[in-house]
């Protein structure tokens, strides 16, 4: 079992001392899963949070197990030591498409390159696995600094929007018009 990445761990140091290691996630770390991503998602501290436009939470342990046993998938971690340090979600889309969602790194731990040795591992993995030549990702419309971080990072934005999956019940809207715009990356 993933034991919590230690808050004391400066940011600065997460690319430094131990390197990331990947690996696929196991049932026994749903709840760390579920604890971190919270935490970056709808957290007070790092500059991905969507508390200012969603309430409740992002997962929870049962829909992190469910991702993990659904077919063509892979939730990938990233890990320091045995210090759970961040993930991301793969789910092949189509034989040249895979779906990256869930790229979530532990807010103390952010702004130190580990998302974006996340993302580097998500496109090889992509790639090695199911021999795409495209990733897709959404991204909550009302997040321009969110949506222009992965137009730097060679997403395109494909015009596509999704609903918001509210359905599940973790989430509420605190604001109007909230919709997963989609993007598109060749690999």
């Amino acid at each position: 079992m993933l034991r919590p990445s230690p808050a004391s761990i400066a940011p600065h140091a997460a690319m430094t001392e131990p390197a990331p290691r990947f690996r696929a996630a196991r049932p026994a770390d749903a709840p760390a899963i579920a604890r971190m991503v919270n935490a970056a998602y709808r957290g007070a501290s790092g500059w991905t949070g969507e508390g200012h436009l969603l309430s409740g939470r992002r997962t929870d342990a049962a829909a992190v197990l469910e991702m993990m046993r659904a077919a063509e998938s892979l939730l990938l971690l990233c890990c320091l030591g045995d210090a759970l340090a961040g993930c991301a979600y793969l789910h092949r889309e189509s034989a040249t498409e895979v779906y990256f969602g869930m790229l979530a790194v532990d807010p103390a731990l952010q702004a130190g390159g580990l998302g974006k040795a996340l993302m580097a591992e998500v496109e090889a993995r992509a790639r090695e696995t199911w021999g795409a030549t495209a990733l897709l990702i959404s991204v909550v419309n009302k997040r321009p600094e969110l949506i222009a971080y992965y137009v730097r990072r060679g997403y395109v934005p494909t015009g596509e929007t999704r609903p918001f999956p509210f359905a599940d019940g973790l989430s509420a809207a605190l604001v109007d018009g909230i919709e997963l715009a989609m993007l598109r990356k060749a690999l």
